[in-house]
């Protein structure tokens, strides 16, 4: 298990790799990779900040891949995400699940990225023409978080 909050973006083949490097018993690696927007509820986007809590950011990721893995049969996770100001088409996050079926796989990491979109604790600023804001927590988010609440 990688939990990784950088300034510096990542390689993401490389970081996938090694989730399943010298593994024999890994069948399927899945892996979602965020992107930053030029476009984003209808404003143009020129720049993003991301600010995170040191400390709590890493234990709540953590946290997140624990509970991934205690959900489902999966060999190994890895959360990569960036802080820092962004421009568009810059990498933000890379989640990666390896695992035996890809079923499991798939289901982990789409439950990680829907954790980390509520749970973890980084805010967003935007820079569009009309000057700077702070991103507001989207209900969509919530509504696919909620839906692994049993």
């Amino acid at each position: 298990m990688t939990v990784r909050v950088q300034t510096e973006d990542f390689d993401a083949g490389f970081e996938i790799s090694r989730l399943h490097k010298n593994r024999k018993d890994i069948g399927a690696v899945v892996s979602f990779i965020g992107l930053v927007r030029d476009l984003n509820d209808g404003d143009a986007v020129s720049q993003l900040t991301l600010e995170h809590y040191p400390g709590m950011t890493e234990k709540s990721l953590t946290s997140i891949i624990n509970q991934a893995m205690a959900r489902w049969s999966i060999k190994d996770a890895l959360i990569i995400h960036r802080v820092g100001t962004l421009q568009p088409s810059d990498q933000i996050v890379l989640v990666a699940v390896s695992g035996a079926h890809r079923g499991e796989a798939f289901a982990a990491c789409e439950f990680m990225m829907d954790y980390l979109k509520t749970e973890a604790p980084f805010w967003k600023k935007e820079v569009t023409p009309q000057g700077e804001h702070w991103v507001e927590a989207k209900s969509a988010d919530d509504a696919a978080r909620e839906r692994w609440i049993k």
